[in-house]
């Protein structure tokens, strides 16, 4: 019986050498093969698809070059390899790689999968001098999230709604130049076929369902689980009702924000003005 690719309860080592053989035999490659494209010997290779031995960045950057995963592999190993991360996000990120749809609503700051780096750093040194996280910690979670992203591009890539407070337009992180980048790699973004943006209006008031950000995942089972983040740790959400809850607040949510048009003219309206 094949291994549960998506079961939590294994490790992120396990979870590696599980996708690095599923994509070894849908190919029909055998071990000595694969170590021949990638430039590693079939002994390491069976090493670890079984966990037996650690992997390394320059290994996951081979796979994914030799399968064209766009980075799943070397997402695979940040979870091997990352201490970082908020309790319960490594959870949630494993759901996301796998999923079939994205939706999320954020406050205050852009969602973590549209941030550009320079924005990212800003929000991880500000931690920094807070004392929540060393500066290395910051480095590692700036990478982390740059290799995230890769996600939006993946083939075939998810389906991605995203709904922003109109606060997250109008914080000016990371200062005018910063801010200004952001906003024009929002408006490149905005282009994705796969990907809706909408903004929600300071207009709409106590009509915004939601008080902290929220993630909606469709699985490939078209099953969706929820994720909420507090500020000491992260939370994959499964309970049936919960999600439903969650499931039916975003649906109105989508519908009383501005269209995409409209949403798109705000986000330029914020560029301007810091132009």
């Amino acid at each position: 019986m094949e291994p549960d690719e998506d079961d939590q309860s294994l490790s992120p080592a396990v979870r590696f050498g599980n996708e690095l053989r599923r994509q070894r035999r849908a190919r029909g490659w055998s071990q000595v093969e694969l170590g021949k494209r990638m430039g590693y010997s079939h002994g390491l290779i069976s090493y670890l698809e079984g966990a037996k031995k650690p992997v390394t960045r320059k290994f996951a950057v081979a796979a994914d070059r030799v399968f064209d995963t766009g980075g799943v592999f070397v997402e695979l190993w940040r979870r091997i390899s990352n201490a970082s991360l908020l309790e319960g996000f490594e959870e949630y990120v494993d759901a996301e790689m796998r999923c079939r749809k994205i939706r999320t609503f954020e406050l205050n700051v852009i969602p973590g999968l549209f941030q550009t780096e320079a924005y990212a750093a800003a929000l991880a040194s500000a931690a920094v001098l807070r004392g929540s996280i060393s500066q290395s910690q910051a480095v590692e979670r700036v990478d982390f999230l740059m290799g995230r992203q890769q996600v939006l591009h993946r083939v075939p890539p998810p389906t991605v709604h995203a709904v922003m407070d109109e606060s997250c337009l109008l914080r000016p992180v990371g200062g005018r130049d910063v801010m200004l980048h952001q906003l024009r790699h929002l408006e490149s973004l905005a282009e994705l076929p796969t990907l809706t943006l909408q903004v929600a209006p300071f207009a709409l008031g106590e009509h915004v369902p939601f008080t902290m950000p929220v993630v909606l995942l469709t699985l490939r089972d078209r099953s969706v689980v929820g994720y909420a983040e507090s500020q000491a740790r992260g939370i994959v959400e499964r309970g049936r009702k919960t999600v439903e809850a969650w499931d039916s607040d975003y649906d109105q949510l989508q519908v009383e924000s501005l269209s995409k048009v409209a949403s798109l003219d705000v986000i330029r309206a914020a560029r301007k003005d810091l132009e």
